[in-house]
């Protein structure tokens, strides 16, 4: 095998896309795009953050929603990535997003994503959000015999190397089950 090195870079795959939604002072809800997180825990989830409008809104409020982006929203969930709610108040509704808000924490649920993260801010310093999951919701159209079917949700991981988005593939094994073959 022949290897070629890329130094130290943040390249990891898959890189799920998360929306996370918050609402601010006045109760607007507000989107961002955040590649760089995943599950920390069985109840924990952490999120690297640069300096958003969603800072301000997690310190106020201390709950938020973590969306997974889809195929079928792609333009929306890249447009909340592009531009800050700072800049452009009326951000969540451009994207052609609607809000719900959770029934279990002080958060919106994006009508338009079908599966979410409901989450209380258990730590957010230096950049570094935690977040204890409160609940998953998901749609009943991405839903197969009760579970979340990743085929009809359709999520999208971010390709750092290429700059783009991809859709996942196919089953390709079953989970605490194959490695079964080798004991």
């Amino acid at each position: 095998m022949s290897r070629k090195n890329f130094g130290a870079k943040p390249l990891s795959f898959p890189q799920p896309v998360l929306i996370i939604a918050t609402y601010d002072e006045n109760g607007v809800p507000n989107a961002m795009n955040a590649a760089w997180g995943g599950i920390r825990d069985y109840k924990e989830i952490s999120i690297s953050l640069g300096e958003h409008k969603t800072n301000e809104n997690l310190k106020k409020t201390g709950a938020f929603t973590v969306s997974m982006a889809t195929e079928d929203t792609v333009v929306a969930c890249d447009y909340v990535g592009l531009v800050s709610a700072g800049k452009e108040p009326d951000k969540f509704a451009k994207a052609g997003f609607h809000a719900t808000k959770s029934a279990f924490v002080n958060a919106p649920l994006i009508d338009e994503l079908p599966m979410a993260l409901e989450c209380t801010v258990k730590s957010f310093e230096d950049g570094l959000l935690v977040g204890e999951i409160v609940n998953v919701s998901a749609d009943e159209s991405v839903l197969t015999d009760g579970r979340i079917d990743p085929k009809k949700l359709r999520p999208i991981a971010f390709d750092p190397c290429n700059n783009t988005y991809v859709g996942l593939g196919e089953t390709v094994g079953v989970a605490f089950s194959d490695g079964n073959q080798l004991k």
